[in-house]
């Protein structure tokens, strides 16, 4: 190891609170792919970050198939989605300060690691995996108990399985049908980060990022579900909020009062017709006995 490989391996030690037997199992969770171009793949994190995936997977399918009894298998997948996904580990990841320990190559030197966000996942990831061969699968679970667990709730269960039908449904209340615009690609092409935002009309509201554009799209929506209020009530006052509460329901109710017309007006046109019919039976009768 180089000086700076040495110094950013130390400060992961320090962050994971695990010392290593095999220090290439570290070294190579911390490197991103654009640091070991022209080696072996097993010098990066790219091996480590899809078993890692696998196991962290595994770890948290079974904290939450014992911490909560009462959940089908919908409301485990969903609790479990929602603490794997992407934006919540590289979230998780950035706040325990990976993002200084990174070994990034030349190719990323001023571009302002403009793929960090999928990296700080993959790292995640990759460092589970290097517990696991490291220190068993023990080292892994105390590792992710001790970063992930404490965000697990019974209201990720609650969360929608499609945000972005989930986001469709409650804007339509308002005859509002939102849109999605990739606004920004970053980093390499071996190693893409994609940013959407959602549109109402040309209101921009929320962003995500994903390493799809589909999961770029679907954090977005999650995004704006939970900052519906911030995009649509806020500055309002009391009496404006009253104000548009009532217009909605005055809304509403203008709506089935027409509904309801329309439908008595179909109820009478089918009762004229039903008369106009037996009066013409009876016109015809009339003029047979005639």
């Amino acid at each position: 190891m180089n000086e700076e490989q040495r110094e950013k391996y130390e400060k992961a030690e320090q962050i994971i609170q695990h010392t290593f037997d095999n220090e290439q199992f570290l070294l190579s969770a911390i490197t991103h792919p654009s640091a070991a171009e022209g080696r072996s793949v097993r010098y990066s994190y790219e091996r480590l970050e899809f078993l890692g995936d696998s196991i962290l997977g595994a770890i948290v399918a079974s904290r939450a198939f014992d911490c909560f009894h009462e959940l089908d298998e919908g409301g485990l997948t969903r609790i479990k989605v929602a603490l794997v996904s992407g934006s919540s580990l590289a979230s998780v990841a950035e706040s325990l300060g990976f993002a200084d320990v990174i070994i990034f190559g030349s190719s990323e030197t001023g571009t302002g690691r403009r793929g960090l966000h999928s990296a700080l996942e993959n790292v995640y990831e990759a460092i589970v995996a290097a517990l696991y061969l490291d220190g068993g699968i023990e080292a892994a679970e105390a590792f992710v108990e001790r970063t992930l667990m404490d965000r697990m709730s019974l209201d990720l269960a609650k969360e929608p399985e499609n945000p972005k039908s989930a986001l469709q449904e409650k804007l339509q209340e308002d005859g509002i049908t939102p849109t999605y615009r990739l606004v920004e690609t970053q980093g390499p092409p071996h190693d893409r980060t994609f940013v959407a935002q959602v549109f109402a009309g040309e209101h921009g509201l929320a962003q995500g990022t994903g390493r799809t554009k589909k999961e770029a799209e679907s954090q977005a929506a999650k995004s704006t579900l939970a900052r519906l209020g911030e995009f649509f009530g806020l500055g309002l006052t009391e009496d404006e909020k009253a104000e548009k509460a009532a217009s909605k329901e005055q809304a509403r109710a203008e709506k089935a009062a027409a509904k309801a017309a329309e439908k008595a007006e179909r109820a009478r046109k089918k009762t004229e017709k039903r008369q106009h019919s037996g009066e013409e039976v009876q016109f015809k009768a009339e003029e047979i006995e005639s």
